[in-house]
């Protein structure tokens, strides 16, 4: 059956049966598969532990720091295999990851944590993308100065989008980017998330546990559980999907449900059986 929902030609990023597995015991992942096309923001769903965070490692060169490895499977991006790539060669190609918890210099400035994202690029293309990031996020320009360590929760998280956005990538993978934000600065950050895609075409992956808010913005998702992709479909179809709505967005014929009701969703879902 053709799925209509994926737009025609190769994929900008694919990831077939993948498996990594971390102090050679502990599987993280198993054969996980998706598709990120150009122009789309795709989201990868899931409760805390269902392997979201690791597939981001895998394809931004990074498992080495936490002991993972990938087993098996294969991770392509704009026709190269990553599987091998250090992590500053991905970030060459123009494979960008914002990690969970953001990661800044702390005792840098503002201004001087999104240099080091622009590093490789000459004086007058970190001009531009200077002026690019303060335009996104105008209240950056007015902490520039700023030492990053005392800015808030959502300035930090702009500066880490801002720094990332400095080399200019063509996928930007966030990994949780509204966590432990207050909802007014996650609405935001997602709207920003929204503009760089409308845009700037920007080819997104976003790993997010609000289900609602990602749905909102993606074009595509995948729903993960315990190291594997259990449903995916269009975000339109996913919103729609009567067990999405009931376990993920705690919504049963039109009604929210209590966290209560919701947290018994494992003992349920019809895609698990």
């Amino acid at each position: 059956m053709t799925d209509h929902t994926m737009p025609a030609g190769e994929p900008l990023l694919a990831v077939n049966n993948l498996q990594v597995v971390y102090g050679g015991a502990i599987e993280a992942l198993r054969d996980v598969s998706f598709e990120v096309h150009p122009g789309q923001i795709v989201a990868l769903l899931g409760a805390n532990g269902a392997g979201k965070s690791t597939v981001l490692k895998a394809i931004s060169g990074i498992l080495d720091f936490e002991d993972g490895k990938i087993e098996k499977g294969e991770i392509r991006y704009a026709g190269a295999q990553l599987g091998r790539m250090t992590a500053a060669n991905i970030v060459g190609r123009g494979l960008v990851h914002v990690p969970e918890g953001r990661r800044l210099f702390a005792s840098m400035t503002v201004q001087e944590n999104l240099v080091v994202g622009g590093h490789h690029r000459n004086r007058a293309g970190l001009g531009d993308s200077l002026d690019y990031v303060y335009n996104l996020f105008p209240r950056l320009l007015e902490r520039r100065a700023q030492i990053a360590g005392y800015l808030s929760g959502g300035e930090q998280q702009m500066v880490a989008i801002g720094r990332a956005l400095m080399s200019k990538p063509r996928i930007l993978a966030l990994d949780e980017p509204g966590l432990g934000l207050a909802p007014l600065v996650v609405n935001e950050i997602f709207e920003r998330i929204r503009q760089l895609s409308r845009d700037e075409k920007l080819t997104i992956l976003l790993v997010e546990q609000n289900a609602m808010k990602a749905l909102a913005i993606a074009d595509r998702a995948y729903i993960m559980e315990n190291g594997r992709v259990m449903l995916t479909g269009s975000s339109a179809d996913l919103k729609d999907n009567p067990d999405v709505r009931e376990f993920y967005l705690g919504i049963k014929s039109g009604e929210v449900q209590s966290m209560r009701d919701v947290k018994h969703y494992k003992r349920r879902k019809r895609w698990l059986s």
